[in-house]
């Protein structure tokens, strides 16, 4: 079974005692001093969400979707500093898997022993894929039920009678079109192919606004292989906002 943890950018897989997540962004606060924004170091902050998801879950894998870094290209000194920190402090309670997203340039000089790294590409558990999404995950992907990954960033914004905007994280549930990935990958056979794109677990790292009348960008929208359409569309707090052709009204 598949959960969201209410209220907090992580997911459950109860069978594998896995959590997920995606878009960490460690580093962020050191771009955003430049730019005269002073935010405190977040890591401790992350490792109190998921330590709370850990023991709230009994969890014993930690899978993360990519973009463990802010920085690219290059490491700041932010991430130098923090990402070794923050993933040993993981390592004390979970085994943790990186699938490298497209700001993790070079993320395996600073690693610490026990981490395991995968490509771009992704990897699988049994009937569970995961890889970041700005590449095209592996062919073995292919004979999945479920995917997960992350890169899109997605949120959906709210716009009162007064121009009053908000803009609130979401969760996507849809599936890969089984007929443009078989052609893709030249395989007779599929799995369900459940795709389930994650909101970033840093929220100072941005959203993808999917009512703001923008184009998807990435090889899987590009190619057609997602009905986002008809995905549905979920805000942290479980509420279901229905399709995603539906969200003009809150735009």
């Amino acid at each position: 079974m598949i959960k969201f943890i209410t209220n907090n950018p992580i997911c459950f897989i109860s069978e594998e005692k896995t959590l997920v997540i995606s878009d960490v962004h460690i580093g962020l606060e050191h771009d955003l001093y430049k730019s005269g924004i002073i935010i405190p170091a977040q890591v401790e902050t992350f490792l109190k969400t998921i330590n709370f998801a850990i023991d709230f879950t009994k969890a014993k894998k930690l899978v993360i979707l990519g973009d463990l870094k802010n920085q690219v290209p290059g490491t700041n000194i932010r991430e130098l500093r923090q990402i070794p920190l923050f993933l040993e402090r993981l390592l004390e309670r979970v085994d943790v898997v990186l699938c490298k997203g497209n700001h993790d340039d070079n993320i395996e000089m600073i690693l610490p022993n026990g981490v395991k790294l995968v490509g771009s590409e992704g990897f699988k558990i049994k009937k569970y894929g995961f890889f970041h999404g700005h590449a095209w995950p592996s062919k073995r992907l292919a004979d999945c039920d479920y995917i997960f990954m992350g890169h899109l960033q997605p949120g959906v914004q709210f716009i009162d009678a007064l121009g009053y905007r908000n803009v609130e994280q979401a969760w996507i549930k849809t599936k890969l079109d089984s007929k443009k990935i078989k052609e893709k990958y030249k395989t007779a056979k599929t799995g369900k192919l459940n795709l389930i794109i994650l909101p970033a677990f840093n929220r100072l790292s941005g959203y993808f606004i999917l009512n703001s009348n923008k184009e998807l960008t990435g090889p899987l929208f590009n190619s057609d292989a997602v009905d986002m359409d008809n995905s549905d569309i979920y805000l942290l707090d479980s509420t279901h906002l229905g399709k995603m052709k539906d969200l003009a009204r809150y735009g």
